[in-house]
C-alpha cells in the first residue's frame, strides 16, 4: 500500500505541475525502492508545507497555459513555419537564378524535380480515382483488343519509317539493327519453352529501351541533360579525394590505383546508404518497378528486383524481395539473376567514372538494361508456372534497421569495405591469371613460330564478327573484341581499365596508327564498348550470385545451379543489345560533325578533334596540274583551307604534306611572324592589330604573336 501510494503521489504531483517526465516513470519502474522513498518524501513534504505546493502551482501555471495553447494549435504553427520556410526558399531560389542562372542550374533541376514529385502525389491523392474511372472503357475486351492492334501497327510502321529515313544518311546503322535481330534469334533458339514466350513482354522491353535511348542519345535536350548529370556526378565523386588524401596522402591518391579509385566505392556506398535510410532509393525503385510491371506484364517481385539492380549490386538487389524468394517460380528467379548479370551497382559506377569512362553512357546503359533484362529473361525462360505475385499492388520493401542518419552513413561505409576488398582481391588475382595465361599462350605459339599469341589476340579473332554486328567499324573491331573478351572471361574492371587507356590516347591526339598498330578507337566504338561492358556478366560472377542467393534460400540450391549459366548468357546478351541500340542511335557531335568550323579557328596542339579534322582535310586534298593543292567537298572555295593544311602538316605526317607548294606554305608560315614584326618596325603606320591578325591567320598563336609584335 505504501508503494502504491508513493507512485500515485508522484504521478499526481507531475500532472498538477504540468510537467511530463517519461524518464521519471522509467526510473520508478526500474527502482521500486527509490520510488517508495520518493513517494514517502513527497507525502511528508505535502503534509509539512501545503503552502509551498500551492505556490509552485501558481508559479508554473503560465507555462502550463502556454504549453496547452501550443498543443491545441500545433497544426497551425506547423503550417505557418512551413510557409515561412517555403517563402525563404523561394526568395533564395529566385535570387540565385537571377544572379547567375548557369551557376544555379543544379538547384533549378532539383527544385523542378521536387515540384514534379509533389505534383504527382497531389494529383494521385486528389484525382486518382477519377483518372482510373476514365480508363474503365478499356476493360471492354473487344475495345482493348482493337486498341492493342492499332498500337502494334502504329509501332511497326513508325519503326520502319524511322529506319528508312534515318539510315538513309548513315546506312551503317542497319548493321546494328541486324545485330539486335541476330541476338534475339539466338536467344529464341536457346529458349527453354519456345511456345510459351510472351512476345508482349519482349517487345515492350525492347521498345522501352529504344525510346529511352532516343531520348538520351539522339535528342539534344536528353543528351545535354545526361551529359550535365554525368558532369555533376564526377564533381560529386571528386570529394572523395578530401577523405582519401587525409588518410593516405596526396602522393598515393594521385599515383596509385588502389588509393585513387577504390575509396570512391566507400564514399558512394555511404551515400547510397543515406539515401536508402531517407527512403529515396525505395521510392524511385518502386516507381520504376510499377511502370515496368504495368507495361510489360511481369510480376511484382521479379520486377522490383530488376529495378533495384539499377542502384544496388547483384547480391543486394535480392535482399529487396528476400521474404518472397522461396515462393518464386524458376522463371522469376531467372529474371532476378539476369537483372544482376545485366547491370552494374551504383557503388562501382563511381569507380568506372574515375577511370575516365563517359559517365552519361554508363548511367544510360545501366538504366536501359532494366527493361531489356526482363524482356530477354522472359524470352529465354518463359513463365509456365503459376506465380504467387501477380497482384498489381506490388510488394513491400523492407525498412532499414538504422535509427538515425549517422548510423546509416557509418553502416554504408563499413559495408563498402568488404566490396573494396573483393574488388582489390579480384583485380590482383585475375590480372595475375591473365598474365600467366598470356605467357603460356606466347610460349606455346613460339613453338610453332606464332609470335605474339595471347588471350586478347584470340578474343580479337573469335569475337570480331559479333562486335562488328554491334556497329563497330571493322578497323576498331579487334580492340573492342579484346576488351569484350576480357570482360566476359576475366572481369569488367580490367576491361574498363583497358578502355580508359584507349580513350586517354585518343584524347591526347596521337596518331591512330603507329608502326602498324592501332593506338585508339573512335568515339562511336568507345560508346558501343561502354554499353557492351556495362554489366556483371562474367564467369567469376557465377560464384558470387550462387553464394548470395543460396544463403537466402538454401532449400532451392539445386534450382539456382540449374539456371545460373542460362541467366549469365542472357545477361551478357542484354549488354550486347544495349550496345547495338547505341550503335543505331549514335550521331557525330562537335568537331566530328563540323570540321570546317573547327579548322577555321586557331589550333596548335594535338587533340582528337585536331587529328580527325586534319585527316578529313588530307583526304579532301588533291594535286592539280600546277603542282598546287586543291580542295574538294566542304573545303572547296574556303580561303583558310591552305593555311589549315599547312598547320595540319606541322602536327601530323601525310603524303599530301610532301608537295612542294605545301612545304613552301609551311616555311612561309614559320617566317611570317618575323617578317610582319620587321614590317611593323619599319612601317609604324601598320597597326598592331593588323599585324597580330596576319600572324594569327597563319600560325594560330594569337597571344604569342601579340607579345612578339
Amino acid at each position: 500500500m505504501e508503494k502504491a501510494g508513493g507512485r500515485g503521489s508522484v504521478s499526481q504531483t507531475t500532472v498538477e505541475n504540468g510537467i511530463e517526465n517519461p524518464g521519471l516513470e522509467l526510473m520508478e519502474r526500474g527502482n521500486p525502492e527509490q520510488s517508495k522513498k520518493t513517494g514517502v518524501t513527497e507525502e511528508h513534504s505535502r503534509k509539512d508545507g501545503p503552502g509551498c505546493s500551492s505556490y509552485s502551482r501558481r508559479k508554473l501555471q503560465p507555462f502550463t497555459k502556454v504549453r496547452h495553447f501550443f498543443k491545441r494549435h500545433a497544426a497551425l504553427f506547423k503550417k505557418i513555419l512551413l510557409g515561412l520556410l517555403c517563402l525563404a526558399y523561394a526568395a533564395y531560389f529566385l535570387a540565385a537564378c537571377i544572379l547567375n542562372f548557369q551557376r544555379a542550374l543544379a538547384l533549378f533541376v532539383l527544385t523542378c524535380l521536387v515540384f514534379f514529385i509533389l505534383a504527382c502525389h497531389f494529383l494521385k491523392k486528389s484525382f486518382g480515382k477519377k483518372l482510373m474511372s476514365c480508363l474503365k472503357p478499356l476493360k471492354n475486351s473487344r475495345l482493348r483488343l482493337w486498341v492493342k492492334w492499332v498500337f502494334i501497327g502504329a509501332s511497326v510502321v513508325g519503326l520502319i519509317l524511322w529506319l528508312a529515313l534515318d539510315t538513309a544518311q548513315r546506312p551503317e546503322q542497319l548493321i546494328s539493327f541486324a545485330g539486335i535481330c541476330m541476338f534475339i534469334l539466338v536467344l529464341f533458339v536457346c529458349s527453354k519453352h519456345h511456345s510459351a514466350v510472351c512476345w508482349r513482354t519482349v517487345f515492350w522491353g525492347l521498345g522501352l529501351q529504344f525510346i529511352f535511348g532516343i531520348l538520351v542519345i539522339r535528342t539534344e535536350p536528353g543528351f545535354n541533360a545526361f551529359q550535365w548529370l554525368g558532369d555533376q556526378i564526377q564533381i560529386f565523386l571528386a570529394y572523395t579525394v578530401e577523405g582519401s588524401s587525409f588518410v593516405f596522402g596526396d602522393a598515393l591518391v594521385q599515383n596509385v590505383f588502389a588509393f585513387q579509385s577504390l575509396p570512391i566505392i566507400i564514399f558512394f556506398g555511404c551515400v547510397m546508404s543515406i539515401l536508402y535510410y531517407l527512403g529515396l532509393v525505395q521510392w524511385v525503385v518502386q516507381k520504376i518497378a510499377w511502370f515496368l510491371q504495368v507495361t510489360m506484364g511481369t510480376t511484382a517481385a521479379e520486377t522490383l528486383a530488376v529495378a533495384g539492380n539499377i542502384f544496388v549490386g547483384m547480391t543486394e538487389a535480392p535482399l529487396l524481395i528476400r521474404p518472397y524468394l522461396a515462393d518464386m517460380t524458376l522463371s522469376e528467379i531467372h529474371a532476378v539473376m539476369t537483372g544482376g548479370f545485366a547491370t552494374i551497382a551504383g557503388t562501382v559506377l563511381g569507380a568506372f567514372i574515375s577511370f575516365g569512362i563517359d559517365a552519361s553512357s554508363l548511367i544510360s546503359a545501366s538504366v536501359m538494361a532494366a527493361p531489356c533484362a526482363l524482356a530477354l529473361s522472359k524470352l529465354v525462360y518463359p513463365e509456365v508456372e503459376e506465380s504467387k505475385f501477380k497482384s498489381k499492388e506490388g510488394v513491400k520493401l523492407p525498412s532499414r534497421e538504422e535509427r538515425n542518419i549517422l548510423e546509416a552513413a557509418s553502416n554504408g561505409a563499413t559495408d563498402a569495405i568488404a566490396l573494396v576488398a573483393n574488388v582489390a582481391a579480384n583485380l590482383i588475382a585475375f590480372l595475375a591469371v591473365l598474365a600467366f595465361i598470356n605467357a603460356t599462350l606466347s610460349w606455346l605459339g613460339e613453338m610453332v613460330d606464332i609470335h605474339g599469341l595471347n588471350f586478347q589476340v584470340i578474343c580479337s579473332y573469335v569475337l570480331r564478327p559479333m562486335v562488328f554486328m554491334m556497329g563497330v567499324e571493322w578497323a576498331d573491331c579487334p580492340l573492342v573484341a579484346e576488351i569484350v573478351g576480357v570482360k566476359f572471361f576475366i572481369n569488367e574492371f580490367v576491361a574498363y581499365q583497358q578502355l580508359s587507356q584507349y580513350k586517354s590516347k585518343r584524347l591526347s591526339g596521337v596518331e591512330e596508327w603507329i608502326n602498324g598498330e592501332k593506338q585508339w578507337i573512335s568515339v562511336k566504338a568507345e560508346i558501343i564498348a561502354t554499353f557492351s561492358l556495362c554489366g556483371f556478366a562474367n564467369l567469376s560472377s557465377i560464384g558470387i550470385t550462387l553464394g548470395g542467393l543460396t544463403s537466402m534460400m538454401p532449400q532451392r540450391k539445386s534450382d539456382l545451379c540449374k539456371i545460373v549459366v542460362r541467366a549469365l548468357f542472357t545477361g551478357a546478351c542484354v549488354s550486347f543489345i544495349s550496345a547495338c541500340m547505341a550503335g543505331i542511335l549514335y550521331v557525330p557531335r562537335g568537331a566530328e560533325a563540323d570540321c570546317v568550323s573547327f579548322l577555321s579557328t586557331s589550333f596548335t596542339n594535338r587533340t582528337y578533334e585536331t587529328y580527325v579534322c586534319c585527316r578529313e582535310l588530307f583526304r579532301s586534298t588533291w594535286l592539280n596540274g600546277t603542282n598546287t593543292p586543291s580542295f574538294s567537298g566542304p573545303w572547296e572555295d574556303k580561303e583558310f583551307s591552305a593555311m589549315s593544311l599547312a598547320k595540319c602538316c606541322d602536327l601530323y605526317s601525310n603524303p599530301v604534306c610532301e608537295l612542294p607548294s605545301v612545304g613552301e606554305q609551311q616555311r612561309q608560315c614559320h617566317k611570317q611572324p618575323a617578317m610582319i614584326q620587321q614590317r611593323y618596325t619599319d612601317q609604324p603606320w601598320v597597326t598592331e592589330r593588323l599585324a597580330v591578325r596576319e600572324i594569327a591567320a597563319c600560325s594560330g598563336h594569337f597571344s604569342k604573336s601579340r607579345k612578339e609584335s
